[in-house]
């Protein structure tokens, strides 16, 4: 730490971790502590918190409603990349994180406080998510990163559970029998810790939130429509919606019918694997509607070329690389593959399972007069002979060179067997 700290800016969100840091900063730093909770869509997470962070000694609150933007500038952008991480994490935690680091730096310059604070801990991702946009966006703020401060003495979350208790500090969304880490936000809702650091052991059922099981699901299908312009989701069944409302729309309907739970074993920035459980029922249906309609509207070669792109911006995205020139440069690169990316999918969403089941776009490549199997004008068949032969130049060669090194290496060894046999006459002959 550079200087005295005075005033900083904690990103709060209620639970077992920051709420503990609320006392702990006011004990070691001695400073004035505001809080802040960004609303990305948690819902009734929020209820309490002004009250609770007070209570705790914080001398200010801000709560501030993000959803907006949150699925405008981040889970759209990404929405429009098909962004992926590791074939299957679509990204929840990943996107959340700059923007709530964002708008923390702008309150700490508007209550002219000189650090900002986060709880994440040194084992994971989110402590680069957080640090990384402090430091694009203002570097001269002091980061205190409680879990690497040499004055930090809790090891576990029981004894910050402990610590709790002492304090009378209420940390309702954590409990010795129930030690899950959970993060909700519009996209998703990740879980972490307690049986689920064991990657042998299925998730227990009332863990789940924002969807239900496959089994639970109806036993009728659901059919929504979505529609799309330049790439991104403006419209369900006809109705257009802003961008937060549409994401809850779409949470609602796929959650409904068991779709987007994922469990998975990836690999942290930071160089460990981790277990976690995530349910993305929205943006898991958004994902294949988005597909259905670049497969009509999106030309090959783009498409092969952004595909290769995926797993890029993923890992900047994952790894906390939001505000990096990088990303920007990337971001746009993507946005220009949308420019035709209009139209209408139509998902048949059933115990699980979001199927395509239609498309359509004003902007259409598909043309039944070129794919049609009967009688037509357009396509000359026989024109197909040289295109194969000239894509299969190459191998021909191949083949032939196999054949020509084979040949020779059977001429010489029947060579190699007549001067053997030449040999042994002449051996009989002396």
């Amino acid at each position: 730490m550079k200087k005295k700290v005075k005033k900083v800016v904690l990103a709060y969100s209620g639970g077992l971790d920051t709420s503990v840091i609320v006392r702990w900063l006011l004990e070691t730093y001695r400073c004035e502590v505001i809080c802040f909770a960004a609303d990305v869509g948690q819902k009734e997470e929020l209820d309490g918190l002004r009250e609770k962070a007070l209570n705790t000694g914080a001398v200010k609150i801000y709560i501030d409603d993000l959803t907006e933007e949150f699925a405008r500038d981040f889970i759209f952008p990404a929405l429009r990349a098909n962004a992926v991480y590791e074939g299957v994490y679509l990204l929840g935690t990943s996107l959340a994180r700059p923007l709530i680091a964002k708008r923390q730096v702008e309150i700490a310059h508007a209550e002219g406080a000189d650090a900002v604070c986060h709880g994440a801990t040194g084992k994971g991702n989110d402590q680069v998510r957080f640090e990384m946009t402090y430091m694009a966006l203002d570097p001269r703020l002091d980061i205190i990163s409680p879990w690497k401060d040499p004055r930090w003495t809790f090891d576990s979350r029981a004894s910050m559970l402990d610590y709790a208790a002492k304090h009378n500090i209420p940390v309702p969304l954590v409990t010795k029998e129930k030690p899950y880490s959970s993060d909700r936000n519009s996209l998703h809702i990740s879980h972490e810790g307690g049986v689920l650091e064991d990657p042998w052991a299925e998730p227990p059922e009332d863990m789940f939130v924002m969807s239900v099981s496959p089994e639970a699901a109806p036993d009728k299908a659901t059919y929504v429509d979505i529609d799309f312009e330049q790439g991104n989701p403006v419209a369900v069944n006809g109705e257009r919606l802003s961008p937060a409302r549409l994401m809850e729309v779409m949470n609602d309907l796929a959650g409904a019918n068991g779709i987007g739970r994922v469990d998975m074993v990836e690999n942290r920035f930071v160089g460990m694997k981790s277990r976690g459980v995530y349910e993305t029922p929205g943006g898991t249906a958004l994902w294949i509607a988005h597909r259905a309609v670049e497969s009509l509207a999106m030309d090959r070669e783009v498409m092969l070329m952004r595909d290769s792109l995926i797993p890029k911006y993923a890992q900047l995205v994952y790894n906390g690389f939001w505000y990096t020139p990088e990303m920007k440069t990337l971001q746009a690169y993507i946005d220009a593959t949308q420019e035709n990316v209009t139209g209408t999918a139509r998902l048949k969403l059933y115990k699980g399972n979001a199927i395509v089941v239609g498309r359509k776009s004003p902007f259409s490549l598909y043309s039944e007069d070129f794919a049609t199997f009967e009688k037509e004008e357009v396509y000359n068949q026989m024109d197909a002979t040289g295109f194969i032969r000239l894509n299969a130049l190459r191998l021909k060669i191949l083949a032939m060179q196999r054949e020509g090194k084979a040949a020779g290496k059977g001429e010489e060894r029947r060579k190699g067997e007549r001067r053997v046999g030449e040999r042994r006459k002449g051996e009989r002959r002396r």
